[in-house]
């Protein structure tokens, strides 16, 4: 039976079947991905790509209404450069074509042709040899096939041809696709697709819907890069709405942060991608420009070290509410997890997007207060996943389950994976404490300390370690609903400076008050110096959020009390000051 038009159904129907096919191949399309890095990633980002535009897109009135459906799905849930590459040709198409109920082959052609313009433009370094090439080719032939042709199912069918040929060709014009004898990753995900969609014009049913089915087995989320950077170890994306400026304007804007840009979409709404070394800086131009969604930032050193070079039989993860230096996480290969912030709209990730000196900046000058956000169940299965396929043994050291549910997430997520033992460990701590408990665990992975003892020691270590934070006002627990209104007040009428610890279960403990902060760093070394007469010192920290001084001069008092300096002094995490606030310094100590 000859297709003579193509409208909104016929057009969802055949985008399902194509993607399955890609979702389908994933594993094929990792095996042979060599470019522009060999981090076996094309397949597992085009299929997630894939499957956002299946799981968001819905059937319109008119098949330009569809595909503008199908193309937002794609612009927002796309992954990696060939899911942003696809993702920007169906941007372009859903421009490009006319505003009709149903379309012909002819106009279909045409349509497609224009929107490969779209597609170069969003790139700042087209390479042929690849997807583009692919494309370019298969829509230049759609065009030759069409004419004097109305059936989509031939011309399709001839045009999936001229892509095949295309593909074969790529290692001609790509010498990394020669030298490793494959073709271009990327490319082959295309065919595929096609090759799905022309199977179920040519075998399926038009008339019959077709219902998307999320995969029963899980595809991870992100891009897992495995081969060793280049002079970037961030790859960042996001979401960009930013109506009132030109496209010209906002890629001189980014590309100064970075390479491997991609713009895919328009100033609308836009998916950027980049390699860059300085997210913060990155995002803080993103925010500047417009409306910002959908961050994701990797860190593709942390990825390449553990796939390639890991220090240690047994992997470690923790959040960004443990405060330890970034030092200390690169030395012990640590993956750290970060949690969300948002002030008004404008939304980050912990220590990726936002660091403490341009935090607090925000929180002394931003009329918001902003939210924390625990990490989402994708992310945390995600690191999880990433760790399963490299270590035998992991552990996970997070923030006290009484402030945070990241523990019931992670315990539920590392219930569902076979064949790697994974312990979840509920630190009962927050910042300092949190990040000297996990430099323990570190520590003790470093030395060669079996999994089985340092399980069996890890509640010891939990139960010898204590916080003791220093509030210097109340008003930003106030604000951010912790603490009422009334109780802020008379705090603050009265002068009381609050010590804040954590009880054994790990819940938020009054531990004192005082008049003024000299009587609270009183209070504290005195509590530290009477433990110290009982028990033996481990190591010590202090963290502090904007209060340098004060942090040194704790640093000066516990340095005559216990003979050692601190393992560290550091600024206090963005996550953990939404609600301690400016000029709180936190001690965090592990005894022996």
């Amino acid at each position: 039976m000859k297709i003579r038009y193509l409208d909104g159904k016929r057009f969802y129907h055949g985008l399902i079947a194509g993607g399955e096919a890609v979702i389908r191949n994933r594993k094929y399309l990792n095996k042979i991905n060599v470019f522009p890095v060999a981090d076996a990633d094309t397949g597992t980002n085009l299929a997630l790509t894939m499957q956002a535009i299946l799981s968001k897109s819905k059937i319109g009135k008119t098949l330009k209404e569809t595909l503008h459906s199908v193309a937002d799905s794609a612009l927002a849930g796309a992954r990696g450069n060939s899911g942003i590459i696809f993702a920007q040709f169906l941007h372009g198409l859903s421009h490009e074509l006319p505003e009709k109920g149903i379309v012909t082959v002819k106009h279909f052609a045409e349509s497609a042709q224009k929107s490969v313009k779209h597609l170069y433009d969003s790139l700042m370094n087209p390479v042929e040899g690849t997807m583009l090439t692919v494309i370019r080719e298969w829509s230049d032939s759609l065009v030759e096939q069409s004419e004097g042709n109305t059936d989509f199912l031939f011309v399709l069918n001839n045009s999936l041809t001229a892509a095949k040929k295309s593909l074969k060709e790529t290692p001609e014009k790509l010498k990394v696709l020669a030298d490793a004898g494959v073709v271009d990753a990327g490319a082959s995900g295309f065919v595929s697709f096609l090759e799905g969609v022309v199977e179920f014009i040519d075998k399926g049913s038009l008339k019959k819907a077709v219902a998307y089915k999320t995969p029963i087995d899980s595809i991870v989320d992100g891009e897992l890069h495995l081969e060793k950077p280049g002079k970037y170890r961030y790859c960042s994306e996001a979401i960009l709405s930013a109506k009132d400026r030109s496209m010209k304007e906002i890629r001189e804007a980014v590309a100064k942060f970075g390479d491997s840009l991609i713009l895919a979409g328009d100033p609308e709404k836009l998916h950027v991608h980049i390699h860059t070394n300085t997210p913060e800086l990155l995002f803080e131009e993103f925010n500047r420009l417009g409306d910002v969604s959908g961050i994701k930032v990797d860190d593709m050193l942390r990825q390449y070290e553990i796939s390639h070079n890991r220090k240690y039989d047994i992997g470690l993860i923790t959040d960004t509410a443990s405060d330890l230096p970034e030092e200390l996480i690169d030395k012990y290969q640590i993956q750290q997890i970060p949690f969300g912030i948002t002030f008004g709209n404008r939304q980050y990730l912990d220590k990726r997007t936002i660091q403490s000196e341009h935090f607090y900046h925000l929180l002394k000058n931003d009329r918001n207060h902003p939210v924390s956000s625990q990490p989402s169940p994708q992310l945390i299965r995600t690191n999880i996943e990433f760790s399963v396929g490299y270590y035998d043994k992991i552990i996970a050291v997070h923030i006290s389950d009484k402030l945070s549910g990241v523990v019931q997430t992670a315990t539920s997520i590392a219930k569902d994976i076979a064949g790697t033992e994974i312990k979840v460990i509920n630190s009962r701590q927050l910042s300092v404490s949190e990040g000297l408990i996990t430099l323990r665990f570190a520590e003790a992975i470093a030395e060669g300390m079996a999994y089985d003892d340092i399980i069996r020691e890890s509640d010891k270590w939990i139960k010898n370690t204590k916080i003791y934070t220093d509030i210097n006002t109340l008003k930003y627990m106030v604000r951010g609903g912790r603490v009422k209104p009334l109780t802020g007040f008379i705090a603050a009428v009265l002068n009381l400076k609050p010590i804040v610890s954590l009880d054994e279960e790990g819940k938020a403990l009054a531990y004192g008050k005082s008049f003024s902060r000299k009587s609270n760093m009183k209070k504290i070394t005195n509590i530290i110096k009477t433990e110290l007469k009982k028990k033996g010192l481990w190591k010590y920290a202090i963290v502090h959020a904007d209060a340098e001084k004060r942090a040194n001069q704790y640093a000066e008092i516990l340095t005559t009390i216990t003979g050692q300096r601190p393992a560290y002094i550091m600024p206090l995490s963005p996550v953990v000051g939404v609600h301690n606030g400016i000029g709180t310094v936190g001690i965090g100590v592990i005894y022996d």
